[in-house]
C-alpha cells in the first residue's frame, strides 16, 4: 500500500534541519545587505526603499514558493523534467533577442519594476534533465559514448546559450556538474585534464615575462610538468614501473648533456631539448604498446601531446579570444598588474575590508571600508567583505561553516536517496553551491579573477535566491518522497 504523501503528509517528511540552515543563510545573507547598504540618514532594514526591504520581499516570495515546490507531485518533476528544460532553453535563447544590455551583457529581463536573470533558472532545469537522464531505462554512463554525448549536450547547451547573453561568469558555473559526471562513474582523469588545463593555463601566462634556456619561465615549466604527467601516468595509471624509471632515466641522462654543452659554452635551445626529450620518450611509450598491448599507454601519449598543443595555444586564446576587460583580470589575479585604479580596485578594497576586521571585526554597521562606499556591488559580488570587516575572521568562518553544514546535509541526502534521479539531482545541488561558495570568495580575497558570481543565499537579488531555493526545495520534495518508496 502506497502512502498519500500529499499536503500535510509531504511537509512531515520534509528535512527541516536542512530548511532551518537555509533559513539562518537567508537572514544572515538580509542582515549582511543591510550592513552593506546602511544608509545614516534611512536606517530601515525592512524599507522597501533599501536593498535590505526588497531582499526581505524576495525572501518571503522565496518561502512561499518553497512551500508551493514541496507540495507539488514529486512525479511532475521526474516526469516533466525534459519539457523544464526545453522551456527554459527557449527562455534562454530568447533572452539573448530582447534583453537590454546592461553593462554589456544581455542576460537581464526587465518585467516592469524587477528585474530576472533567465540563467539562474537554468540551473534547476539543467539539473532536473540531467538527473532525468541518468534515471532512464538501462543508461549508464560508461556503457557508450552516446551516453557521454548525450549528458554533455544537456549540460553544454545551456552553456552556450548564456554565452550568447555574453555572462560568462552564470556559464562557468554549468561546468561544476563535471563533478556529477565523475560520481556517476566518469574516469578521473577527465577532472586530471582540467586540473592541469587551469594550472598550465595560469603558469604560462603568469611566468611568461623572464626566459629560461631561451624560452620563457612559463613554458619551461609547464614541459616539466607535462614530463613529470608522463612518468606519474606510466607508474600509476598505466601500472608500468620499469617503463617510467627508463622514461626518468632518459630525462636525466638528456638534461646532463645539455648541462654539458651549456657549460662548454655550446648552446642547446630550450624549446628543442625539451621537445626531444618528450618527443623520444613518447615514442617509445608507442613501441612498449605494440610490444605489450597496454592500450591505456596511448593514453599517456595522447594527454602528453594534447597538453604540448595546449600550452602553445595559451598565448592566442588569451590575447584573441579573452575581452581587454577579462585579460586585465586575469593579470590582476595572478599579481602580474596590480592596476589599484581600475581592475583591481574592487579587489584590492575588498581585502583592505578583511583584513581590517581582523579577529573579532568592528562591530555590526561600525565598518568604514563598506559604510564609506569604498567596496563597489559591496550588496551584491562582494558581501563577503562587509561580512569579514563587521564580524572579522569569527563571523566570516562562521559563515563558511554554515555553507559547510548545508553542503555535507545535501550529500548526506544524496546518498540516501532510494532512486538515481534523486541522487543525480542533489549532487548537481551540490556541485553548484560548491563552485559559487568557492569563485565568490575567492574572487573577494583575490584568488579568482572577478567574473561576477554572487554567493548562495547572501548576494543581494531576486533571481539568484529564488534560483537557489528551487535548487534546494525540489532537492527536499525529492527527498521526501523516499517514504513512499518504503510503503
Amino acid at each position: 500500500m502506497q502512502q498519500d504523501t500529499t499536503g500535510t503528509s509531504v511537509l512531515k517528511y520534509v528535512d527541516w534541519f536542512t530548511v532551518i540552515v537555509y533559513i539562518l543563510l537567508v537572514t544572515a545573507g538580509m542582515v549582511s545587505i543591510y550592513a552593506a547598504s546602511y544608509d545614516f540618514d534611512h536606517a530601515n532594514m525592512l524599507s522597501f526603499t533599501e536593498f535590505s526591504g526588497k531582499q526581505f520581499r524576495w525572501i518571503g516570495l522565496s518561502l512561499g514558493l518553497g512551500l508551493i515546490l514541496l507540495l507539488i507531485d514529486v512525479r511532475v518533476y521526474e516526469n516533466y523534467a525534459y519539457v523544464i528544460y526545453a522551456g527554459v532553453l527557449l527562455l534562454l535563447l530568447v533572452t539573448i533577442f530582447i534583453a537590454p544590455d546592461i553593462k554589456g551583457s544581455r542576460s537581464w529581463l526587465v518585467l516592469g519594476p524587477m528585474s530576472l536573470q533567465p540563467a539562474e533558472f537554468g540551473k534547476f532545469a539543467t539539473a532536473l534533465c540531467l538527473a532525468k537522464l541518468f534515471s532512464s531505462y538501462n543508461f549508464v554512463l560508461n556503457a557508450s559514448r552516446k551516453n557521454y554525448a548525450r549528458a554533455l549536450l544537456i549540460i553544454f547547451l545551456p552553456v552556450i546559450l548564456i554565452l550568447g547573453q555574453k555572462e560568462t561568469g552564470s556559464a562557468l558555473v554549468y561546468l561544476s556538474l563535471f563533478f556529477v559526471l565523475y560520481r556517476e562513474g566518469m574516469s578521473g582523469l577527465v577532472l586530471l585534464a582540467a586540473l592541469c588545463a587551469v594550472v598550465f593555463f595560469v603558469v604560462e601566462v603568469k611566468f611568461t615575462g623572464t626566459l629560461l634556456l631561451g624560452i620563457p619561465v612559463g613554458q619551461a615549466a609547464v614541459f616539466m610538468m607535462i614530463m613529470t604527467l608522463v612518468l606519474a601516468m606510466l607508474a600509476i595509471y598505466c601500472k608500468h614501473v620499469e617503463a617510467a624509471r627508463n622514461v626518468f632515466l632518459w630525462y636525466v641522462g638528456t638534461g646532463i648533456i645539455v648541462a654539458v654543452l651549456t657549460w662548454l659554452n655550446i648552446p642547446v635551445p630550450g624549446m628543442a631539448y625539451f621537445l626531444f626529450a618528450i618527443g623520444v620518450s613518447l615514442v617509445y611509450c608507442i613501441l612498449l604498446m605494440f610490444k605489450t598491448k597496454a592500450r591505456n599507454l596511448i593514453i599517456t601519449v595522447g594527454a602528453a601531446l594534447v597538453s604540448i598543443v595546449f600550452l602553445f595555444s595559451v598565448n592566442y586564446a588569451f590575447t584573441s579570444i579573452l575581452q581587454p576587460h577579462q585579460q586585465m583580470r586575469i593579470k590582476v589575479a595572478l599579481g602580474i598588474e596590480e592596476d589599484l585604479r581600475g581592475a583591481g580596485y574592487n579587489v584590492n578594497q575588498s581585502k583592505i575590508a578583511i583584513g581590517s576586521g581582523g579577529v573579532f571585526g568592528k562591530g555590526f554597521l561600525n565598518g568604514t571600508q563598506t559604510k564609506l562606499k569604498y567596496v563597489p556591488e559591496q550588496h551584491t559580488d562582494f558581501i563577503y567583505c562587509t561580512i569579514g570587516e563587521e564580524e572579522g575572521f569569527i563571523g566570516a568562518a562562521g559563515v563558511l561553516l554554515l555553507f559547510l553544514i548545508l553542503i555535507l546535509r545535501i550529500i548526506s541526502l544524496a546518498e540516501r536517496q532510494p532512486t538515481v534521479f534523486g541522487r543525480v539531482y542533489a549532487y548537481c545541488v551540490a556541485s553548484y553551491l560548491i563552485f559559487h561558495i568557492a569563485i565568490n570568495i575567492g574572487m573577494v580575497i583575490g584568488l579568482c579573477p572577478v567574473i561576477g558570481i554572487p554567493l548562495p543565499f547572501f548576494s543581494y537579488g531576486g533571481s539568484s535566491l529564488w534560483g537557489f531555493t528551487f535548487l534546494l526545495f525540489i532537492l527536499l520534495r525529492i527527498d521526501a518522497s523516499r517514504r513512499e518508496r518504503s510503503f
